[in-house]
């Protein structure tokens, strides 16, 4: 919602309180807070959810996870745990569909999903960086139409012609066929300039988008990841432009190209956009959207026009789709992230009260087949906090803090059920990606074992088994297991040697290689911030050490001297002793402001000139080492300015090099 549309809703808005009933008490609070906890924790209960809720009912659940449940979305930890919900469901796709081409095409909750995460603010960010200023520049050219639809080209050559000579022709009758506007002449010259420009503007579309890698979000990249490595695993013969078009069908149709149609819809343009430009922002994103799917796919027969374009852009778009996938996993910092969440007390969610009703509605509709054990953790929490309130009505639909916190203070022990635990639809899925997890905890600990070159997956496993550290042992021996139970589920084939686990396993090692370099270079930046830091503070405590010494040497001539700055001491007369009287103020001394300027204390004078006679100077020392400097005018009983000024502050002054004393309508001279 735009800035304008949310302050005209809310100036409609009425603030009042839920009437009696409506809000839940401490206690039901108490159980929301544990029953949300769960959900946001372990994110196969909302995987689950969402495949079984209906269409009409998966929007309104996706903005409660998305960003309600999961919205602090700059937050690692409510990232990562969102990211694994994903697995799962994406997962459970592939499980679930055999025909290739209707993967992550057809409209799903899945496919509603992915759309939505796309909305979340890092997406947004990326789109508003990426695109903005590309779609800015081509609105600007209201007139410019690039239209290359022959029926609709004609259309508009007939209706300029009829409105320049008020007739048409005989040889141009007003309504034909797609076939003969394409085969006019006085068309295809009109089409043939504009088919070239279009190529220029999408290919600075492209070029822009390819160059923006590094930008773009984390989740977007770890999710085009999973839809490489599940395809590799689900079709083992298929090809690297087929897994292009699964991966461009996220990245550009889901979430790319709407942006590029409407948008206004992301704010990134003022207003709608002209006539033509909304049409060249279409047959852009159509450009695009041909770029990654199969020339199957080709709906329009004009676009056929623009194949040179797709065909000299092809390779390019696939090696940057597949760069897009190299990103290394987060699961090692996830169950990290899990145990430091359990000791936070502060952990809270901001929650509308008909989110927490319609989710704990859906909850409650599918309770048996999210949690058929009575153990389960999320059965034990539906039945104790009972049926689903109705929902309430706008005015009563109250925002809330919602303080989060586990009814059972046990962390996750392992990735399995952090993931997915009783799920047997995508378990083969959690065993090959703790497997490979396995491999490149123990590779990294002993980096010996892949120097040899090849990575061989079971020597590993069996060196590791056969080690003398017990941890390498432990994890030697599961891991050989695991091979074992994917071998029997033919996820993965020895006599190949692992291929598809060897290849991931290896990009995730290269991918925390430079993860090493990059944190050593930080390293090395943060130890000269901090040998700056350490530098300044020693100059500090030099100076420190220098005005105690100084105000030493001060205190000690005046005992000497037999007198004190600081009020009176105790001296000796004869036996006796005797507290001499205090010392006496100095001044006040007057001076002109001629005087002053005439002995070079004044430096500079804002007073104007016609005045200056008037002003003058009074200068007093209470006590030694302290004085008030005070600027009067004639006639004048009360003083227009009074400064205290120390000792210490001016040989600070002197020793920082400040030659100049403000005293707001005169600058002194400090020395």
């Amino acid at each position: 919602m735009a800035l304008d549309e949310k302050q005209e809703v809310e100036s409609h808005l009425e603030d009042i309180e839920p009437s009696d009933g409506i809000f839940p008490d401490d206690r039901k609070l108490q159980q929301y807070g544990n029953l949300f906890f769960l959900l946001q924790t372990e994110p196969r209960h909302i995987a689950n959810l969402c495949r079984h809720v209906s269409l009409t009912e998966i929007d309104t659940l996706l903005q409660t996870v998305m960003f309600t449940l999961y919205g602090n979305q700059y937050e690692s930890r409510e990232e990562h745990l969102l990211l694994t919900m994903f697995q799962s469901v994406l997962s459970n796709q592939f499980e679930q569909i055999n025909d290739f081409n209707s993967l992550l095409r057809a409209n799903t909750p899945v496919s509603r999903m992915m759309t939505t995460y796309t909305r979340r603010g890092p997406g947004q960010s990326y789109i508003k960086s990426v695109l903005s200023e590309r779609i800015n520049n081509l609105i600007e050219h209201k007139d410019l139409n690039l239209e290359i639809n022959p029926l609709k080209v004609y259309e508009q050559m007939i209706k300029k012609l009829e409105e320049e000579n008020k007739s048409l022709p005989e040889d141009l009758p007003r309504s034909v066929t797609s076939e003969v506007a394409a085969a006019n002449p006085d068309v295809q010259a009109i089409i043939a300039p504009r088919i070239k420009m279009l190529m220029e503007i999408a290919n600075s579309f492209l070029q822009t988008i390819i160059d923006s890698i590094e930008q773009t979000p984390y989740g977007i990249r770890w999710i085009c990841k999973q839809i490489r490595s599940l395809t590799k695993r689900k079709y083992v013969d298929c090809s690297e432009f087929a897994i292009c078009t699964l991966i461009g069908g996220f990245f550009f149709l889901r979430f790319v190209n709407p942006a590029i149609v409407t948008p206004q819809a992301y704010m990134l343009v003022e207003g709608i956009p002209g006539k033509h430009p909304r049409r060249t922002l279409t047959l852009i994103a159509k450009v695009l959207q041909n770029l990654v799917n199969k020339p199957t796919y080709l709906k329009e027969e004009y676009m056929i026009m623009l194949n040179p374009f797709v065909e000299s852009n092809k390779q390019r778009l696939n090696k940057f789709l597949m760069e897009l996938c190299e990103v290394g996993d987060f699961y090692e910092s996830l169950e990290m992230d899990q145990y430091m969440a359990l000791s936070k007390k502060d952990l809270v969610i901001n929650i509308t009260l008909n989110e927490i009703y319609n989710t704990h509605a859906l909850l409650v509709q599918h309770q048996e087949e999210l949690a058929a054990s009575e153990k389960s953790h999320l059965r034990i929490l539906l039945d104790e906090v009972g049926p689903a309130p109705p929902q309430v009505s706008r005015k009563e639909n109250k925002t809330i803090e919602l303080p989060l916190f586990s009814r059972w203070e046990t962390p996750i022990q392992d990735l399995a059920t952090a993931l997915l635990y009783d799920n047997s639809v995508t378990q083969n899925d959690i065993l090959y990606m703790e497997t490979k997890s396995i491999f490149v905890q123990i590779i990294r600990s002993t980096p010996k074992m892949a120097e040899r070159g090849l990575i061989d997956l079971f020597q590993i496993a069996e060196a590791a088994a056969t080690s003398k550290d017990a941890t390498l042992v432990r994890k030697g021996i599961k891991v050989k297991e695991m091979l074992r139970e994917l071998e029997d589920a033919s996820v993965i084939d020895p006599k190949d040697g692992y291929k598809l686990m060897t290849e991931e396993v290896t990009q995730e090692l290269a991918h925390l290689g430079n993860l090493r370099e990059i944190v050593t270079n930080e390293i090395q930046s943060l130890e000269s911030v901090y040998k700056t830091i350490c530098d300044h503070n020693n100059y500090l405590r030099s100076q420190l050490d220098s005005y105690k010494a100084y105000l030493q040497n001060v205190r000690q001539q005046t005992v000497k001297d037999g007198s004190s700055g600081f009020g009176s001491s105790i001296i000796k007369v004869g036996d006796k002793e005797k507290k001499p009287t205090k010392v006496k103020a100095l001044g006040p001394y007057k001076f002109t402001h001629a005087q002053l300027e005439r002995d070079g204390i004044i430096v500079e004078s804002n007073v104007p000139e016609n005045r200056r006679q008037n002003i003058f100077f009074i200068f007093t020392s209470p006590i030694p080492g302290t004085f008030i400097i005070a600027l009067h005018y004639k006639g004048r009983d009360a003083a227009i300015l009074e400064m205290d000024l120390k000792l210490d502050d001016l040989l600070e002054k002197q020793q920082d090099n400040v030659i100049s004393l403000d005293l707001e309508y005169v600058q002194l001279n400090a020395d």
